[in-house]
């Protein structure tokens, strides 16, 4: 199986990942996708993203069951919008695959939390479970906490991997990726927290970074893929592809 996770910068590199996600259908299995807004309105673009993003990609993966956890409604990158709105996250599936169970739960604030920038918005963890091969897996897609100050330690960010690390215990009769925008960076507690019991791929691949050339801060690591020791991981690696300002990273398990 390949899983794609992805954060797509709001599909603001519109032609390039639409191309990309064509072609990649092919052969995968999990999209994982951060950073996905979504209008019932006619308009797309606004201050340079794609607002209806995530009807964009479900047009160009019909082969594919999509799932939506909203964490903010109201508001693109820039501010409050005067049109129905809303930001997330988003895991779409082969239609092949049986899907047993959706959901998301909020591990920093709640739906709607926003009250001024972006630091405020509440943050959600979405997952998906499946069987597969006569194993059961559990992936959870996660977008981090941006605080607008880099990537290092906060108490927020330290009780925010607290909380997913409970959630998972709920899944410990499973095999279980953790993979998306974490916004951390590699040496911090709270990558650590979330590493517990995990293997880090970025780490064991010896990944220099995440980022792609459209990211100019010299900060490289933002995005991760976890997964318990029972994955058997087939490959792993960081795409080149520049479709966003987050490079996408591929896991092949079985």
């Amino acid at each position: 199986m390949r899983l794609i996770t992805l954060n797509i910068w709001g599909g603001k590199i519109f032609e390039p990942l639409m191309e990309f996600l064509r072609v990649r259908a092919k052969d995968t299995d999990i999209f994982c996708f951060q950073e996905i807004f979504h209008t019932p309105t006619k308009k797309e673009i606004n201050n340079g993203a794609r607002v209806n993003i995530y009807t964009e990609i479900k047009n160009i993966l019909p082969d594919f069951q999509d799932f939506y956890a909203p964490a903010q409604d109201g508001f693109d990158h820039h501010g409050a919008v005067d049109f129905n709105l809303s930001f997330g996250l988003a895991i779409f599936v082969k239609n092949s695959m049986r899907i047993d169970k959706h959901g998301d739960v909020f591990v920093f604030r709640d739906r709607n939390a926003r009250k001024d920038d972006n630091t405020s918005i509440g943050r959600n963890l979405e997952f998906i479970t499946f069987k597969q091969n006569k194993k059961k897996f559990a992936v959870f897609n996660f977008h981090g906490l941006w605080n607008g100050m880099g990537k290092t330690d906060t108490e927020d960010r330290l009780e925010q991997s607290r909380k997913v690390k409970e959630f998972m215990k709920k899944f410990n009769d499973l095999e279980k990726i953790l993979c998306g925008d974490f916004n951390l960076l590699p040496n911090t507690e709270s990558l650590a927290i979330l590493s517990e019991d995990m293997k880090n791929l970025v780490k064991d691949f010896d990944i220099t970074s995440t980022r792609s050339k459209l990211y100019t801060k010299p900060e490289k690591f933002a995005d991760y893929i976890l997964v318990s020791p029972d994955v058997s991981v087939k490959k792993f690696t960081v795409m080149q592809d520049e479709v966003s300002d987050h490079l996408p990273l591929l896991l092949e398990f079985d």
